[in-house]
């Protein structure tokens, strides 16, 4: 695969028919992607969790107590106990990778901190976990059916409802993807 073939910033979106009940219709933003596999954070799965928990966990001091409400999402099946945040670029995190020009995702505690304090990104998404495959997996998994890639769209990432996300990160690219799944049948 050439690098321009590579799926980094777009958003991966199961298919109705993928059945495993970790992506059963989720839609991941596709943080890394390359000839070693990808790595991805599913945002459409909110946990009971909220981040005034992680923040409690970490003794970080709030100073902005809504922030303390924000949801935290299931980010993926591996390494659940480490905390993800997909963010709009700027700031200067420690451990940060940029994505694209306007996203970045950053694994360090002071982007936490920052959050904590009013003085973080403009828009975040805090995960636990990530969705990752190896070397030539999702591009199988896309052959085979079970992922739609679209372009991503900030609108999707941070502001559409989370119940929308999955079907409206398909709209972008004009497919309905209800419209895809088998009704059940009754005998």
């Amino acid at each position: 695969m050439n690098q321009a073939t590579y799926l980094t910033d777009q958003f991966i979106i199961a298919m109705p028919n993928l059945a495993d009940p970790n992506f059963f219709h989720t839609v991941a933003y596709l943080c890394q992607h390359n000839k070693d596999g990808a790595l991805g954070i599913v945002i459409n799965r909110p946990t009971d969790m909220k981040l005034g928990e992680i923040f409690k966990q970490m003794d970080i001091n709030v100073t902005v107590p809504a922030t303390a409400e924000t949801p935290v999402f299931a980010g993926g099946p591996v390494q659940q106990e480490r905390g993800f945040v997909v963010h709009t670029s700027g700031g200067d995190w420690h451990a940060t990778m940029a994505v694209s020009e306007t996203i970045s995702l950053t694994t360090s505690r002071d982007v936490l901190e920052a959050i904590a304090a009013g003085e973080g990104p403009e828009q975040y998404l805090v995960a636990l976990g990530y969705a990752g495959w190896g070397a030539g997996q999702l591009e199988k998994e896309i052959m085979d059916n079970s992922w739609l890639n679209t372009p991503p769209g900030k609108q999707v990432l941070f502001d559409t409802p989370v119940n929308l996300r999955w079907s409206a990160a398909a709209d972008q690219i004009g497919i309905d993807i209800n419209l895809l799944t088998a009704p059940a049948g009754h005998g």
